[in-house]
């Protein structure tokens, strides 16, 4: 090559090289990104509306003065998906163009007209119904999109993504096996060509992390664990030599949210493994029950903020954080926040984790044994559920939050499920309130330890709410600039581990309740200004969008296990110019903790699973002769079991699906007994 050519080449690889490090790397997808980054208009394109999770929409043609006239625009039935005993409804749809997105408990997507509800096309999962390292309750929390493309994660702990117009299957990604404890039940979050997604599995043994993947391929662009490994950051907070934190839970039960200005992905972790055994865990143990904050586009770490030391309560930090912006001694200030199962809102500074309202580290009641933490952190302001519990007839000792147990049951509040669970919170920028919802329950903690194994429970104890003790709820506007309480509902029903809540700049609160009613409050008073039956549990977090010109909030009704709402199949829309009238209220959900239903005598059977209703026995309560052999089967499709409720002096051990066992009763009595695995089930056996 001559003198000329060579300098020509030289000057071609400079302005090579200056155009691929000058230039601005494109966005994979500008629109979306700009709609994340922007307050939310007619578009619903993400779980918690815009990157700030605020679930704030800026339309106001409902408002105060005519939200009485709402109706139903449409109610459309997805087909029987995610209907059922063993499943909750709890997805915010997502909505874009016109169209509507919608994930159910099976992970079964539709996609549907957002004017008229009717079904554009529809992705069946096809998930194996015989999973059986679900926590909870068959879930699945949202959506998001980016790129022409739906993504959402799989019980089967697989993230998918499907061609919005089609719903054909793009890619798919295992980021577990389900086999090993690991499974998906949050919205992830999409923004500027990455996937971030958590993981579910706290109550078996596995180890918690946030992955981002990228949206075109699929591939796994980085992962932060959330349990450090020997010598990492964190790992002084775990026992030296021993192996207990790579099986310590800390999943991740929410949806993140994301500062493009600061570069920073924020989202909670979960709680410790085992869940009530803290004997073998001396230390802090990060990074359970703590608010994280890493780069986004590499998943470095940048701050966190444990709520809770050496959790033994099951009190995870669980429901999406919130970011906004405030003045606060005249100064204006990045906060983000997080209502907790302790029932505090935990606030923050974005930008260092470093707390805006204040947060004291006070001493807490100690038990050697369980090696519990000498303090804890204690926000200024008001919880938004009490934080003593009673003392009841046959139990010993009655206790507040944070106080210890061991192999004696002691009754505590808030419990493990209670305060504020999954459910959303969202910010009213108008107002300056969070609207948080609450579970006002009573649980007896108690411990009596466990041993790993791979793909099974793993919690070393229990904390079922007391045979007779009430189960209600609270909803709650608390003010971000005090932390104090601006107007509180007390409601007949538990509402921590449903829906939440959506607000709009027209001054509108929009929630739902398990009983099937849908309602309307006035976002500054707390007055409620209108309400309308869907016929199943609302206990979805509703949205807000426009089309034509006219403004629709939508709710995905389809019941909520662990509320004990009636389940369904249903998506509904409400408009102005509505026609449709509400429907016949469902059964109700109970308010007092026990079994339910008639007292059947002349059975030797009990199916845990029967009737199509996961979490229940059936019968739940018999009348037997003393002498008499009762034998249990399983005939749902998660492992169950039936346990003495008060000495453990019988127990039908873990049951998978077709298993049976039985348990003779030799001496008269009333004998109540749980499944360990989920103490929301209750069961009685009455020996004359």
């Amino acid at each position: 090559m001559g003198r000329h050519g060579r300098r020509l080449m030289a000057v071609l690889t400079t302005l090579s090289f200056l155009f691929f490090t000058v230039m601005p790397v494109l966005a994979a997808d500008p629109e979306i990104d700009r709609l994340l980054r922007s307050p939310v208009g007619k578009d619903w394109v993400t779980n918690g509306g815009n990157l700030t999770n605020q679930r704030y929409s800026t339309l106001k043609q409902i408002d105060t003065t005519n939200v009485k006239q709402l109706k139903g625009a449409w109610m459309t039935r997805l087909k029987g998906s995610g209907a059922g005993g063993k499943y909750s409804f709890e997805a915010s749809p997502l909505v874009k163009d016109g169209i509507m997105y919608v994930i159910t408990g099976n992970d079964d997507v539709f996609a549907l007209n957002a004017k008229t509800g009717g079904i554009i096309w529809e992705y069946w999962s096809g998930i194996d119904q015989k999973i059986s390292t679900v926590c909870c309750g068959w879930v699945n929390r949202g959506l998001a999109m980016g790129e022409g493309k739906l993504f959402f994660g799989q019980l089967d702990a697989n993230v998918v993504a499907l061609d919005m117009k089609t719903g054909k299957v793009a890619w798919k990604t295992p980021i577990e096996k389900w086999e090993n404890g690991y499974t998906i039940t949050s919205a992830p979050l999409y923004y500027d060509g990455i996937v971030y997604s958590g993981v579910s599995g706290g109550e078996f043994g596995v180890r918690g992390r946030l992955t981002a993947l990228d949206a075109k391929s699929g591939e796994i662009v980085w992962r932060w664990y959330t349990l450090p490994g020997p010598g990492e950051f964190g790992s002084d907070t775990w026992p030296a030599g021993a192996d207990h934190s790579m099986r310590g839970g800390a999943t991740i039960w929410n949806t993140p949210a994301l500062d493009s200005d600061l570069g920073l992905v924020y989202f909670v972790a979960g709680n410790c493994g085992p869940d009530y055994d803290g004997s073998m865990r001396e230390g802090d143990n990060l990074f359970c029950a703590s608010m994280i904050a890493l780069k986004a586009k590499t998943g470095e770490y940048v701050w966190h903020f444990q709520q809770v030391h050496h959790d033994i309560w099951d009190y995870d930090a669980a429901s999406p954080v919130v970011l906004f912006d405030t003045v606060i001694d005249g100064k204006p200030r990045k906060g983000i926040a997080e209502a907790g199962r302790t029932g505090w809102v935990y606030i923050l500074d974005r930008t260092n984790g470093k707390p805006l309202i204040g947060i004291e580290e006070r001493p807490v009641p100690q038990e050697p044994r369980q090696k519990t933490a000498k303090t804890q952190p204690i926000p200024i302001g008001d919880a938004t559920v009490p934080q003593c519990a009673e003392l009841l007839p046959g139990y010993e000792k009655a206790g507040c939050i944070f106080d210890t147990f061991w192999e004696t049951p002691v009754l505590m509040q808030p419990s493990g499920i209670g305060g504020t669970n999954w459910s959303p919170v969202p910010y009213s920028p108008d107002t300056g309130y969070f609207y948080v919802p609450g579970t006002v329950r009573t649980s007896a903690f108690t411990r009596f330890g466990d041993k790993y194994q791979i793909g099974l429970r793993y919690v070393g104890g229990s904390q079922s709410a007391p045979i007779g003790s009430p189960m209600s709820g609270t909803f709650t506007a608390i003010d971000s600039k005090t932390n104090k309480i601006a107007w509180q509902h007390k409601t007949p029903y538990r509402i921590g581990g449903g829906g939440g809540s959506t607000v709009t700049a027209g001054g509108l609160v929009f929630r739902g309740e398990p009983d099937g009613n849908f309602l309307a409050i006035d976002a500054k008073t707390g007055q409620e200004l209108w309400r309308f039956q869907t016929g199943f549990g609302a206990d979805a977090p509703p949205v807000v969008y426009e089309v034509d010109g006219e403004q629709y909030i939508a709710i995905a009704t389809g019941g909520n296990q662990l509320q004990g709402s009636a389940y369904g199949d249903a998506v509904w829309a409400f408009s102005l110019k509505g026609q449709l009238n509400p429907l016949w209220p469902p059964p109700l959900p109970q308010t007092v903790a026990g079994p339910t239903g008639p007292i059947v005598a002349g059975v030797d059977t009990i199916k845990m699973g029967g009737n199509n209703v996961e979490y229940g026995y059936v019968p739940a309560r018999v009348r037997i002769k003393a002498g008499s052999t009762l034998t249990f089967i399983n005939v749902g499709d998660l492992p169950h079991t039936a346990t003495a409720m008060e000495k453990r002096d019988w127990d039908t051990g873990a049951l998978a699906k077709g298993g049976t066992t039985t348990v003779t009763f030799s001496q008269p009595g009333n004998y109540y007994y749980i499944c360990l695995p989920h103490p929301w089930m209750y069961g009685q056996v009455i020996v004359e």
